[in-house]
């Protein structure tokens, strides 16, 4: 079971807040220097000394969805901890502390990626293994199916699974820019004939998964394979994927990757429609968060999971796609999709629960 989640990104500092902007139709996404991102506001949550700054809100999350959990100090210490980022602290890597008060002493373990789960290692107290995953934009859902397994395998009867990406830095935006990711037209309607690129977004996000039988939503598979075609381009066939997607059984609903790319919206819709005699309805989630990298499919299941059994609509804006609620019923399953740069595609499926415990 997911029995907790706790996220920071454009929609809000909170699980609630982020839930409340959703319910209300509000897309996170704001103009800075002509283009639509995804920046978290509360620039409080990503500064400290010792740990970069995606370090440090992963920290925060990771408190958060413990809290929410209930754990003990006992099961905290024994707990697996999963966390994933594809950028990692960029920030530091790159010389730039805006949003940290820097000690120099810790220049070294601020540049790589596995001081986000040694952090919250520390700073928690987990004895557990950690595990740090970086498989570009499938990171976030890849930690949480290793965590999943690690369960399933009775290897450990709690994880805690966390993701981060703070991508909004002049070098990356210049190198996404660059690569023609990012959109020219400014079209926030990832499924639509006119878009042009992805939206960058920041979001820290975290979850706690127990062998328990009540909480959020119950995880029941995980699955992973590539496309072994192109470290930028995906088959436009979307034949990977779809293969993939077949081997899960037929869905209520769909949280596809869906960036905004003219090659990915070609590719996933593609997919979609060869896996699927009648597509399931999708609920798009990256108009209202911006694309967080590593980080957006662990963020779409924490908003998912925490708003259920109702569902928010798509924003009204969107192509193809219903902007009314989606109620979903106990036993539903839903399928969240991701795909990282180089053609790693990741799906997981959670259900919809009768029982579960209050959101807070």
């Amino acid at each position: 079971m997911i029995t907790s989640a706790a996220a920071v990104c454009a929609l809000g500092s909170t699980i609630p807040e982020c839930l409340n902007s959703w319910r209300a139709g509000r897309s996170g996404l704001r103009l800075q220097e002509g283009r639509l991102v995804g920046l978290i506001e509360d620039r409080s949550l990503m500064k400290g000394r010792r740990y970069g700054a995606a370090s440090n809100l992963a920290v925060h999350v990771a408190r958060q969805a413990v809290m929410k959990a209930g754990w003990d100090a006992d099961q905290i210490r024994g707990s697996w901890l999963f966390a994933a980022s594809s950028r990692g602290n960029a920030a530091e890597l790159l010389g730039q502390n805006s949003d940290r008060r820097p000690l120099k002493r810790f220049r070294a373990s601020n540049t790589i990626h596995s001081e986000i789960a040694a952090a919250v290692s520390i700073e928690l107290g987990i004895r557990g293994p950690w595990q740090m995953l970086s498989s570009g934009c499938s990171s976030g859902l890849d930690a949480l199916g290793m965590a999943w397994m690690a369960l399933r395998a009775g290897l450990t009867q709690r994880a805690l699974v966390l993701a981060v990406d703070l991508p909004l830095l002049p070098e990356l935006m210049s190198a996404f820019e660059d690569t023609h990711l990012l959109s020219l037209n400014g079209v926030n309607d990832p499924l639509s004939s006119t878009t042009t690129g992805l939206h960058m977004g920041e979001a820290g996000v975290a979850v706690t998964l127990e062998m328990t039988h009540t909480g959020l939503a119950e995880m029941t598979r995980y699955a992973a394979n590539s496309d072994a075609f192109d470290s930028l381009m995906i088959p436009e066939d979307g034949a990977p994927l779809a293969d993939l997607l077949r081997t899960f059984s037929r869905p209520a609903l769909i949280c596809p990757h869906a960036t905004g790319t003219q090659n990915h919206s070609q590719a996933e819709t593609s997919a979609l429609r060869s896996a699927y005699t009648d597509v399931p309805p999708l609920l798009l989630l990256k108009p209202l968060t911006g694309h967080t990298l590593g980080a957006c499919g662990l963020l779409d299941i924490a908003l998912i999971a925490s708003a259920l059994p109702t569902l928010p609509g798509n924003l009204d804006s969107l192509s193809g796609v219903s902007s009314e609620p989606f109620q979903m019923r106990s036993g539903d399953e839903i399928l969240k999709i991701a795909s990282g740069m180089g053609g790693h595609n990741a799906a997981v499926s959670i259900r919809v629960v009768s029982i579960r415990e209050t959101v807070a």
